[in-house]
Formats: C-alpha cells, structure tokens, sequence
C-alpha cells in the first residue's frame, strides 16, 4: 500500500462565515506587509490566525495545524482525522498530512514553502519544540515574527465582520434574557447557565443555518463566586440577597461577543447598592471616553482617578476592556486593543472593543462580591456605537 506523507482530499461545498472577496482582502494586507519584510511564506498555527485569514477554524486535540501564505497560494494545513472538513471550511487549498510517519505535517508545510525561502511565523504560538522542527525542515534562509502584525491588521474591522459582531452582541441579549427569566431562589447556577447557553445556541442556529455550532456559553456565578470575572459555574443554589454575575458568550464562525451584568436575587442591600451604583456611574463615564483619537492607557488612567476619587480603586482587578473579534476563552486575543495602563493602542473607526469595569470587594466586607457591567461598542467617525441592548443597574436587574 502506498503511504503518501500528504494528499489533498476535498469532496462536498465550500461553506465559509465571509465571502471570498473578505478573505482576498485579508490576505492582500497580509501580503503587503510579507513584502514590506521580505518574507515569502507565512506559517501560522495559532486557531484565530488561521482562521481569520482563511475561515477554517481547527479543532486540536493534540495535533498541529497550520495556514501557509505565500505571494500566490493560500493552503490550510490539517490531519487526516478531519478528512474534507478543513477544505470545505477554508478559503484556499487545504493539503491533509498522515501520521504514517513523524513529523508529515511539517512535510506538508515544506510541499508549499520549499526550502530556504524567508518564513514568517506566530513567535507567540510556536512551541520551541516546533520552532526546532520548522528548522529543520524547511531549512529557512530568514524568519519573521509576524505576530503583532497580523493582531494589528484583526484590530481594525471589515464592514463585513461588524455585521457579525453585530448579530452577536444580539444573541448574547437574548442569553441574557433567558438569564433573567431563570433566576429565582433555590436554582442552582449550572440550571440557569444552561437557560442562556440554550437560548443563545438556538438563536445562533437560526440566524445563521448554515454556520458549525460550537463553544457557545455562559459563567453564571452567585455570592462568593462572582469575586473573579472567569469563575466557572458550579452547583451553589441562589438565594435572597444573592449578588449575581451575568456572563453570556455567543460563539459564531469563530466570532466572540458577551454580555456581562451585576443583578441580585429579591433584593439588594445598602451597602451592595453603593457600589453597584459606583460601578454603573464608571462603566457610563467610560463608555463617554471611547472615541477616534483616545488612546488605551488615557482612558484607563481617567476611569482610575474616577474610582480613586471616591477611595474604590483598590477593588479594580483587570483592565477595563478590549477588542473583539476572531477569539475564545481557547484562543487568541488583540492584546494591543486593551484598556490598561501599559496600552497605548489610539482608538480609531472600525475597532471595537468593550468597556467593563469590575469592582471586587472581599468576602466579610459591607458590599461584598464581584461588580460588573459590560457593553461592546463600534469606534465610528465621530464616537461610538453602543450595540449591546440589555439593560443594566438595579432598576432593572434586583430580579423579584
């Protein structure tokens, strides 16, 4: 029996999240900024550059993937496991590597890059261990970390992916609902979390029918949980007074939105209220400073003197936003495109990004629990777009 190290297996409809002239504009920046460097191949392995550039979202499970850009192909990389999968996902030609024998993946790799070329790669993804075998098969005369220029290029929105990002913040309000209606004394947090992951999964699968559906969620948290922002959900049952954490994340096409809201249980007590009403009054005064020309560590250094004024900076634990677009709680993130003091990031139209302040005040103070508001917005011309509907403060989240 012949064992290739690699072959090309493609059967059924391409079916990808853009049109393939999104995914020939991507690549033409990339390819731009290749030249600018003299680099004449990219390799990149991380989930959300591949899948930004190419639709193909991988799914690992201890196996490399891989898209290979050079000046005139565009080539996903993937195991045999997913069979045509990858090619049906991918904007481009997909080449599937065996595992006859060690190491094909980088064979593939080496069929569309050749040796000794100029290899641009992820230096915050690739392993050392990968990095040793991308030397050793490709051989490369030069290597390029593209990295920071591939996030700088996902930093700034297409038309096309506000759209969706669009329809995402909108299903993260209908998980938000479902939220709310499942909210009483004695539920536990798993039921309610289920209540929106449900709702928004049904709502994704309308809305785009003929998208995969994967890694939707929701972290629901209650009382002493809701003191860190990405506590998992566990089986506490609510209870009067309860401070709540509403935490809902639509995944579509590999697109992240959230909605995230402070609510009690029945009633709210004076102390709570303070600082629910402090934390409110910051995430408005925020959302006022996102605009074309505000840098990222300004408006972080703003909302600081804001809770410092009123003796509540203490209590901040992260930063107070950041981009959105191609990422998970699995994958990548645009870590230039976030509100903290060492960003210094100048917002411009066509970013978008969240304003979520998080106060957390310790368990045995008046007040205690986590405190946290979070809208998305779009940075237009002049301003901004809030597209995040639900509501928040306590007219309308202390949930009777």
């Amino acid at each position: 029996m012949d064992r290739p190290d690699h072959y090309r297996f493609h059967q059924g409809e391409k079916t990808l999240p853009f049109s393939p002239d999104e995914y020939e504009a991507r690549l033409s920046v990339l390819r731009s900024a290749m030249a600018e460097r003299g680099v004449q191949a990219c390799v990149f392995t991380s989930m959300h550059c591949i899948a930004y550039y190419s639709g193909f979202l991988y799914c690992a499970f201890g196996r490399p993937y891989a898209l290979v850009v050079t000046a005139t192909d565009s080539v996903t990389i993937s195991a045999g496991i997913d069979a045509a999968q990858p090619w049906r996902r991918s904007h481009g030609d997909n080449i599937t590597y065996t595992d006859w024998q060690r190491h094909n993946y980088w064979r593939a790799i080496r069929s569309v890059t050749g040796t000794g070329t100029s290899i641009g790669y992820e230096a915050d993804h690739l392993t050392c261990a990968q990095q040793a075998l991308l030397e050793e098969f490709l051989q490369p005369r030069s290597t390029t970390d593209m990295a920071a220029v591939s996030m700088k290029q996902r930093m700034h929105k297409s038309p096309a992916e506000i759209a969706l990002i669009k329809q995402g913040a909108q299903v993260a309000d209908v998980g938000g609902y479902a939220i709310r209606d499942a909210i009483k004394p004695g539920t536990r947090e798993i039921d309610v979390a289920m209540a929106g992951r449900d709702a928004m999964e049904l709502e994704i699968a309308r809305r785009f029918p003929d998208a995969e559906y994967r890694d939707t969620w929701v972290w629901f948290q209650s009382g002493i949980n809701t003191d860190g922002a990405h506590n998992p959900v566990t089986g506490r049952h609510l209870s009067p007074g309860d401070i709540l954490s509403l935490n809902t994340f639509p995944m579509i096409n590999g697109y992240y939105t959230a909605l995230e809201r402070t609510l009690f249980v029945e009633t709210v007590d004076p102390a709570s209220l303070d600082i629910w009403n402090a934390n409110v009054a910051a995430h408005e005064y925020g959302l006022s400073l996102l605009k074309p020309g505000a840098s990222c560590a300004d408006v972080t250094e703003q909302i600081n003197s804001f809770f410092a004024d009123r003796d509540l900076l203490q209590y901040r634990t992260f930063g107070y936003g950041h981009s959105f677009g191609v990422l998970s709680h699995y994958y990548g993130r645009e870590a230039g495109l976030e509100l903290r003091e060492d960003v210094d990031t100048v917002l411009q139209p066509g970013m978008v990004i969240s304003m979520e302040p998080m106060l957390t005040i310790p368990d045995g103070q008046p007040g205690a629990g986590g405190y946290r508001e979070h809208d998305i917005l779009v940075i237009t011309e002049d301003g901004n777009e809030n597209i995040t509907g639900y509501p928040y403060g306590p007219e309308t989240n202390v949930i009777a």
